[in-house]
């Protein structure tokens, strides 16, 4: 079975039912000012010139650029470590999101940047402001990475984006939608 298959698997996405959900229409982009992909999800060669795993998508934005909450949780952990550096993990059910690289603090179980406070145990809606664009940990130049674990397994963000576009493509218009482009 290919990984992208088995993933949709994972999410409960069969081929049929990922382009039939709308439920994935509410995630949220998290990167205010898109700049690119920087790397992506699976092996790669990193920063050192090995072969390694990565866990998630690289999304480059300029230094301090807001980044928004993926789906409504609850923050779970705050960290700061040598590769991730300063992190954010957010719990949505048998979801977790985790954000890295960010700027700003992490002290005593709290993450800290300009007008943002999380703590463990804080719920967070879905688009909310969560963290800003850093250089914290192993990092090239300003990016978030954004890596989503579904029961422990880590997923491809990039498997998660293409189905927020079908499920979005998939909502009904409203009658005033279709008649704005019309005069």
């Amino acid at each position: 079975m290919s990984l992208q298959l088995g993933l949709a698997f994972d999410l409960g996405l069969t081929p049929q039912r990922a382009r039939s959900d709308l439920r994935w229409a509410r995630g949220v982009f998290p990167i205010v000012h898109f700049a690119g992909y920087t790397s992506h999800f699976g092996r790669r060669t990193g920063p050192g010139g090995g072969r390694e795993m990565h866990s998630g998508l690289d999304i480059a934005a300029p230094l301090g650029s807001p980044i928004r909450n993926w789906w409504a949780g609850t923050v779970a952990d705050v960290f700061h470590d040598g590769s991730c550096g300063v992190g954010v993990v957010i719990r949505s059910g048998d979801y977790e999101h985790m954000y890295c690289h960010l700027a700003g603090a992490a002290h005593g179980g709290t993450y800290a940047s300009g007008p943002v406070l999380l703590r463990p145990g804080q719920r967070v809606r879905a688009g909310q402001l969560i963290a800003h664009v850093g250089l914290s940990g192993r990092t090239t130049g300003p990016h978030l990475h954004w890596g989503i674990r579904y029961r422990g397994t880590w997923l491809d963000p990039g498997l998660i984006l293409r189905a927020m576009v079908r499920g979005r493509r998939l909502q009904p218009q409203s009658p005033q939608q279709f008649s704005q482009g019309r005069k």
